[in-house]
């Protein structure tokens, strides 16, 4: 038995380019012709001969483990070039059956000459298909990994939009917040204030709520947070916008807002503002 299995696994270490070729042309009709010059290009052609050595290899070894990190390597390397390539998941994972397919080309042609046997197909496909199988599998989690990362930048970003820091004069900054406060966000606030407050060196920020729906006991405690944090790095923070609803839930629940500068609106915040600073000067 092992003779038979050296003898395809040297079968397709010898034809490995050839192979190569063949999965090219049956991706080329797949994917259609836009895709001819890239999946026939010595790059693709050069890096799928690689893999049809590694399995023609794992008829000759015993050592499953180097195979398996050839294995591993090759598929995080080929999926990085499908995810350049533009392609989808699916067309990605559907080469593998490709892979299958030229393959057991050979068994068959083997077959019909006698040289094999459907016993000693088996054997060899119990050794080759998990092979595939594991092709299958990180390529679909360099996928997830890129869409995982993608989704993140994206989130960050929005993040960002979310507690949006605008300068209006020298030391001042206003920051407008609209949507819902949880404790994720209300923790972003925290951090972009503090950050850009260093930054842009502030001495006064103007914290506007008025696009905030709802301004309950867990939002007050968050920005009750905010402001003593700003306050310790020697920012002063205005807080404005509580609209009369907003006021009367506000005084319902029992919060205390007497330790915060509140103001109406932000025009009567900057007039405040302006004036301290003329005072100062």
């Amino acid at each position: 038995m092992r003779d038979e299995l050296h003898y395809i696994g040297g079968k397709i270490i010898d034809n490995a380019k050839i192979l190569a070729h063949k999965v090219a042309d049956v991706r080329t009709t797949e994917l259609g012709n836009g895709h001819l010059e890239r999946l026939h290009s010595m790059i693709h052609i050069d890096y799928r001969t690689k893999v049809f050595k590694y399995l023609g290899e794992a008829l000759f070894t015993e050592d499953t483990e180097k195979t398996q990190g050839n294995i591993t390597a090759w598929s995080k390397e080929a999926a990085e070039i499908a995810i350049q390539s533009d392609l989808s998941i699916s067309d990605a994972l559907r080469v593998t059956g490709t892979y299958r397919t030229v393959i057991w080309d050979i068994f068959t042609e083997e077959m019909n000459s006698n040289r094999l046997t459907v016993f000693n197909m088996l054997e060899v496909s119990k050794i080759i298909d998990p092979l595939l199988d594991r092709i299958g599998a990180v390529i679909g989690e360099v996928y997830q990994e890129h869409k995982n990362k993608l989704m993140n930048i994206a989130y960050s970003a929005l993040e960002e939009l979310s507690v949006p820091v605008v300068p209006v004069a020298e030391h001042l900054a206003i920051i407008p917040l609209v949507g819902s406060i949880d404790t994720d966000r209300a923790k972003l606030i925290m951090e972009v204030s503090l950050t850009e407050g260093a930054r842009l060196s502030l001495r006064y920020i103007i914290l506007d709520v008025s696009g905030v729906p709802i301004i309950d006991t867990m939002v007050a405690d968050q920005l009750f947070h905010i402001v003593n944090a700003l306050k310790l790095t020697g920012v002063e923070t205005y807080l404005t916008g509580i609209r009369p609803e907003i006021a009367q839930t506000i005084i319902s629940l029992g919060l205390n807002f007497s330790e915060i500068k509140t103001r109406a609106n932000m025009k009567q915040a900057l007039n405040e503002i302006v004036f301290m600073k003329k005072k100062e000067a």
